[in-house]
């Protein structure tokens, strides 16, 4: 029998994915090894599998300790330079992690790193997304273009609308608080503020989402609404009423936001 993904907390914001069968454990993204090895001792699993979304510190931080005394396979992004990975992954790769008979398929979706992969398994809709889709909003573009994530979001947006989607950070209230100002006329999105504004002042996590909701509030994924562009063309003026365009205008608000 399968778990449901568990989210152990790390950092200030991050959130590291654990799944299990029977005693194996996979986790995704570990950025520091002493949260990873408390939740194994305390549930009484072993660790089986590592699955690597991309290079930054506080997604792989933890790797070499959690490897050093483990013979185990790290899954990654075949085009980034990830500790102890062996098992570079490309686009359309399908992997079952050591220690489960769950099928992964791999996407690249590059923008916030150029290597940055997705891990989606259809049988569950499950979706590790890393730093790419937040519940309502995207990754920073660190290394790639506009264009680029657009693209990337774009395939993500195409996934079936029950995918739930595993993002790394807890960054959900901010995000909707930001949606919230592109479209202020949006009844779903305040909603959805409320919500999960409620559910954090009661110490509660915000993920997973569902890709319907995504689809429904997250702005980035919305460059072909009306409101949305209008608000942009109001916050930049002469940024251009392409969607990329949009998208490259929400990005640049959000950032100095």
């Amino acid at each position: 029998m399968t778990a449901s993904p568990i989210a152990i907390p790390a950092f200030n914001d991050n959130y590291i994915w654990a799944f299990h069968q029977q005693d194996q454990c996979v986790v995704v993204d570990p950025g520091d090894a002493e949260p990873v090895e408390r939740y194994l001792r305390e549930n009484g699993l072993s660790l089986s599998a590592l699955l690597i979304t991309h290079h930054h510190p506080d997604h792989v931080g933890g790797v070499a300790a959690l490897t050093k005394h483990r013979d185990i396979p790290v899954y990654g992004p075949a085009k980034e330079s990830i500790p102890a990975m062996s098992h570079p992954l490309h686009e359309g790769d399908t992997i079952t992690p050591a220690g489960t008979d769950l099928a992964f398929t791999i996407m690249e979706v590059p923008g916030h790193t150029l290597g940055h992969i997705a891990f989606i398994n259809a049988a569950h809709n499950w979706l590790f997304c890393g730093d790419t889709l937040f519940a309502g909003g995207c990754g920073r573009l660190f290394e790639g273009t506009p264009a680029q994530m657009f693209h990337s979001l774009e395939r993500l947006a195409a996934l079936p609308e029950e995918t739930l989607v595993f993002c790394a950070h807890e960054y959900t209230q901010a995000n909707l608080t930001f949606a919230a100002a592109v479209t202020p006329n949006d009844s779903g999105v305040q909603a959805r503020l409320q919500d999960v504004t409620e559910r954090r002042n009661k110490g509660k996590i915000s993920l997973p989402s569902s890709l319907a909701e995504e689809k429904a509030t997250n702005p980035f994924l919305r460059s072909d609404n009306e409101e949305v562009k209008a608000s942009c063309q109001r916050h930049e003026p002469g940024c251009g009423e392409s969607d990329i365009q949009c998208f490259a205008a929400l990005r640049r608000w959000k950032d100095n936001a």
